[in-house]
This record gives structure tokens, sequence and C-alpha cells, in this order.
């Protein structure tokens, strides 16, 4: 496996040099909304920041979550859908061009990821949580703290349906996988996070085991896979070892976001990867015996009083702690788990 750790466009060099310093093999990276201005991956901006990497001894394995400023007609059925699909095409065709093997993307069309970042974590650390009970009511189509609440007009606003925003995953996902295929590019659905049914009006249809199985069928291309996301299904209830396998062992998780979390999908917190609800361990070693050998990375930063703003002491920790757990997957082998 392939250890990634999130750069930062922003002062890019820096960020490099602390991922190589912790050990990286690679990063995981994105544009600003300051740099899509044309509503794409430009391709210079791409072979720029390859080479960056590659001067630091880095490879790039995945550019971050598709921007929601990029993606959001497309999610919600909007008008100008269909130029921000070409617009996505167009972005991994460069990436192609550039050697980027994968982008990410979901349909978690409102955000709303977390409710707070101020969840009590062990000793006086911080951490994101989900509580359903303070957005049940919010309006419809209303969006997350960090979109622009002018982009969608109020007359373009109405419930969606599960049907409905199955019906726009597929005219994406026929649109996008034959480009993905030809560029060599892969296609790795993250799941809605959190997994409510509905929030806003809008359905969040990718929230159980079951979904990602249809959404691999809609498109049924060697293309598209998942954004294996440990704290997801974690929160969905799902027996996390067991869909490591089952999707590991269809060679389709082409990414993992490994994280740990403790409740269920309507209240939930997230931890110190050793101090949730999943032996991390244990999914490490499904893992590796599953047959995924690709890039594997933490997410969403916990808050240890006296870090810098860009989080380099919880990086440095889960760095450190999934390097170990990568080094005893690798030697447990094909050993059956007790």
């Amino acid at each position: 496996m392939k250890l990634i750790l999130p750069a930062r466009t922003k002062n890019l060099a820096d960020s490099l040099r602390f991922c190589a310093q912790l050990g990286a093999d690679g990063i995981m990276s994105g544009p600003g909304a300051d740099e899509t201005p044309n509503g794409i991956y430009e391709l210079n901006w791409l072979v720029n920041l390859v080479s960056s990497a590659e001067q630091f001894g880095l490879t790039v394995e995945s550019l971050s979550l598709l921007p929601w400023h990029l993606c959001y007609k497309w999610m919600l059925g909007l008008p100008g859908r269909d130029e921000q699909i070409e617009h996505t095409l167009t972005s991994i065709r460069h990436m192609g061009a550039a050697g980027v093997p994968v982008m990410v993307f979901n349909m978690h069309a409102l955000r709303f990821y977390r409710t707070t970042g101020l969840a009590a974590e062990r000793a006086g650390a911080t951490a994101t949580a989900f509580d359903f009970e303070k957005v049940k009511n919010a309006q419809v189509m209303s969006l997350g703290p960090a979109a622009d609440p002018t982009l969608i007009p109020p007359e373009q606003r109405r419930p969606l349906s599960d049907e409905d925003m199955w019906a726009n995953y597929t005219y994406f996902i026929k649109a996008a996988a034959p480009v993905a295929e030809e560029a060599g590019v892969k296609l790795a659905l993250h799941p809605d996070d959190p997994q409510v049914p509905v929030i806003a009006g809008v359905a969040r249809i990718m929230r159980s085991p079951e979904a990602f199985r249809r959404a691999l069928e809609i498109a049924d291309s060697p293309a598209l896979g998942l954004k294996f996301c440990t704290g997801c299904f974690s929160q969905m209830g799902a027996d996390v070892e067991a869909e490591i396998r089952y999707f590991g062992g269809m060679d389709r998780i082409y990414l993992v976001d490994f994280r740990n979390v403790r409740g269920t999908v309507g209240d939930f917190h997230e931890t110190f990867l050793d101090n949730g609800q999943e032996d991390m361990l244990r999914l490490m070693v499904a893992l590796h015996q599953s047959g995924f050998r690709g890039p594997i990375g933490p997410d969403h930063a916990a808050h240890i009083t006296g870090d810098t703003p860009d989080n380099r002491q919880y990086w440095s920790y889960a760095a450190g702690y999934m390097r170990a757990l990568i080094q005893a997957a690798e030697m447990w082998g094909e050993t059956p788990l007790p």
C-alpha cells in the first residue's frame, strides 16, 4: 500500500517537503477556486503539481474531492449541467495527460459535512461531529457553510428523491466512464457523508454498501470504483471489514480514506485513529488480504492543542500510526484473522 498525505497548493513546496519528511509515498491535492477559473483542472496546473511532487520523491496519487462549484449542477440536475459535465470530461482528459491516476467524486450535492468541529476528543483535543437534529428542518436545497448561497436561485430549488438522484448519477457516469477509460483515469466514488437519507429535501443516495453495488452495475466500467472511507462505512453501520473484502476482492477500491469514528449516522463524532469504534489493525489487514495495494491516507484531522493551522501534529501522528499498521498487515500476510 502507498501511504499518502494531503498537500496544500498554497506554499506547495513547503507542504511537499513536510509530506516527504514524514515518509509519505505520495500525495492527494486539489486546486482552489481561484485555480479553476475556467471550470476545469487546467493541464498546466496538473503538470506543475506532478513535477513539483517528483522533486521531493512523491507521486500525485489522486486529486481531492471534485470541488462543489464544478459539479453541483449535474449532481442536482440543474440548468447548466451539460456544460459542467463537459468541463469534468475535459478535466479527466487533462488528468490522464498529466499522469494523475484518480479523480474522486461524490453525489452529496448539499454538503453539510458536519454540524461542529469542536466535539470533545481525548485530553482536550477536538474533532468534527454531526447531529442530524440540528439540520433536520433545513430549507429545501439550503447549502452547507462552505457553499455560496446565491448559486442556486430560489426558482430552481425543489426536493429531489432517491430516484431523482440516481437519474442524475446515471446521466453523469454514462458520460464520464468511457472518457475515463480512454484517458486511463479511475473514477473513485466517495460515500455520502453523513449518510442520512435526506438533507434539505435532497436525497443522499450513496449511503449503504448496497448503493455502491448498484452504482457499479450502472456503469459496469473498469474505470469506476470506490474511494473507500472506513469512517463512512462505520457510520453506515456496515461490517466494514466484510465490505473491504468484498469491494477489494473485485479490485474496485481505488483509494482509501482511513479514519475512525464513534456513533452512528445521525449522531457521531470523529476520533483519533486508535480511539474509535473500529479495530483499525483488522481493517488494514483486510485491505492487504483483499489485494489492495493502492493509495491510503488519513482524513479529517483532529485538532491537537497547539497544533499548526494545517494540522501538522495530527498528520504526523496519523502517518506514523498508519505506517506501522501497513507494516503489521504486510507481516501478517494471508494468515486468517482470529
